[in-house]
């Protein structure tokens, strides 16, 4: 599978970048601080969690330099993707009158027939799409399991983090679809951690493999703004799914592995 290289650069002594636990006891942003913390989802901007007094959410730019640390925040890249969001936002609105506009003029169509259960729904992307294109090159610091083979296999690579918990979530279902199609699917955990950040997390239990860049490069060739994230891969290097790993279930997996397996 040559669009899907696997390159392993060992770099000694890697910087620590990412917290040990999900809880934490304070949270400071700006002025005000929030107790029993528990972070639930970050992206390049954003920090989302539950507190003592209910939910909440930040922009990481006003976290203390040493939370900006610990969740990666580049002041550069959320520049960059809140124009993108601001770009996104702005077509979608213009479209959106575009197309009240044509209602008005133009007869109802009949409404489209449901998708099939064994398609994946739409679904938000927070990242750049290279569905239906030659997969980014994974590129990989350490493996923490033996190097899987992924000669004529399908890869389903998932960007997550000990932090996150959706993607502490989305495990179990990971499990659950490697082992149902292991024996034509190879599946990957990315973490952006420290060795010792993701040895020290053991539940959920994780039985694909495992492996960590702490310099996010595929992530940042990705544009990955949230995570989890994950991309299936067929064993000519294509890009057959991204998303949330939820959104792959058994039946729409099984599709895709049939139709691009050949």
């Amino acid at each position: 599978m040559k669009a899907f290289l696997l390159l392993v650069s060992l770099v000694a002594g890697a910087p620590l970048l990412a917290a040990d636990e999900e809880t934490l006891p304070k949270l400071k942003v700006g002025s005000d601080v929030y107790n029993k913390v528990v972070v639930t989802s970050v992206t390049a901007t954003h920090i989302y969690f539950t507190h003592s007094l209910g939910m909440g959410s930040a922009k990481l730019k006003d976290l203390e330099p040493e939370m900006q640390n610990h969740f990666h925040f580049d002041p550069v890249n959320a520049a960059v993707l809140q124009s993108q969001q601001a770009q996104a936002n702005a077509l979608y609105r213009q479209q959106s009158e575009q197309r009240a506009s044509a209602q008005q003029t133009t007869p109802a169509a009949e409404p489209a027939a449901p998708a099939a259960s064994s398609e994946v729904p739409p679904h938000p992307i927070r990242a750049k799409s290279f569905l239906g294109q030659p997969a980014p090159t994974l590129q990989v610091e350490k493996w923490l399991t033996p190097e899987p083979d992924t000669t004529g296999q399908f890869v389903l690579v998932d960007f997550w983090a000990t932090w996150c918990g959706p993607c502490r979530r989305s495990i179990p279902h990971l499990n659950g679809l490697y082992d149902r199609f292991k024996d034509r699917l190879v599946v990957i955990g990315l973490s952006g951690e420290a060795e010792r950040v993701v040895r020290q997390m053991t539940s959920p239990s994780i039985m694909y493999s495992v492996a960590i860049d702490t310099h996010d490069r595929t992530s940042k060739e990705v544009e990955i703004a949230a995570i989890p994230h994950a991309m299936l891969i067929d064993p000519k290097g294509i890009v057959r799914f991204e998303g949330r790993p939820d959104y792959l279930n058994e039946r729409n997996l099984a599709s895709l592995l049939d139709q691009f397996g050949h």
